[in-house]
């Protein structure tokens, strides 16, 4: 199982925000690319970013700070999500140096476009399903839908999406633990490996979803916990070592 550190770009610099509120953000870095090198240098295989504002807005606003993240990443591939809606953008983030897409909004407004971007551009595509009390959120969150997170994630069983990113909203940032049931509920149920994202607040968490690797998940999101030092990044990449040895993921 992987462990994504979460680089949430607001203004440029490095948030976590309170059940994606953008009125309650916390900073935690002015310097995105200095953030992404320490994540590098202690060890993360993968790193995790959001574009907050493009959430929003629906095109790329911090390209500058994504740039730094990528010089400081080097090899350590990088995941980006957030105003990603068209082919075009897609295009742009990949050739920038991005290794995979997170394509969230427009996976519900057009799903065919998902499927053309998977065609295009294959293993380089994953889908974000947010989700408040089971239901898709869409718009940076504002708006929630009337499809279920599994009904959205069953349009794309057949499209050759990367993975699937599930974040349970009202978890995110709250420090109260992941929604393993439903993301685990997910998984096992879709063919797509599935990231866990929202709630990871302790080592004991970190645990208690990695030992849930066998049921699809292969991966999950921190942020806060590891900003404010509730998880420690080098026990918490050690003990996923150790249960990747053991037989995990």
């Amino acid at each position: 199982m992987i462990l994504f550190p979460a680089i949430d770009l607001k203004d440029g610099q490095c948030v976590r925000l309170l059940k994606g509120d953008m009125d309650k953000a916390t900073v935690f870095s002015d310097s995105p690319g200095a953030q992404a090198g320490a994540f590098v240098a202690a060890g993360c295989r993968y790193l995790h970013v959001v574009d907050l504002n493009g959430a929003f807005s629906g095109y790329p606003v911090n390209e500058a700070a994504v740039d730094s993240i990528l010089q400081a990443a080097g090899e350590t591939p990088v995941q980006l999500g957030g105003g990603i809606r068209d082919l075009q953008t897609v295009e742009f983030w990949l050739e920038k140096g991005i290794a995979r897409v997170i394509l969230g909004t427009v996976a519900l407004r057009d799903p065919a476009l998902v499927h053309k971007a998977c065609t295009e551009f294959p293993g380089r595509v994953a889908v974000g399903i947010d989700a408040r009390d089971g239901m898709v959120a869409v718009e940076g969150w504002a708006e929630t839908s009337k499809v279920t997170a599994f009904d959205l994630a069953l349009r794309f069983e057949d499209a050759g999406v990367d993975a699937i990113i599930h974040t349970d909203i009202e978890r995110d940032g709250a420090m109260k633990g992941p929604n393993l049931e439903a993301t685990a509920a997910l998984a096992e149920r879709l063919t797509t490996p599935v990231i866990l994202s929202g709630g990871i607040s302790s080592l004991g968490d970190l645990r208690t979803v990695a030992a849930q690797a066998g049921r699809g998940i292969i991966g999950v999101i921190s942020g806060r916990a590891l900003y404010d030092g509730r998880l420690d990044l080098a026990e918490a990449l050690a003990l996923l070592d150790a249960m990747r040895g053991e037989g995990g993921r």
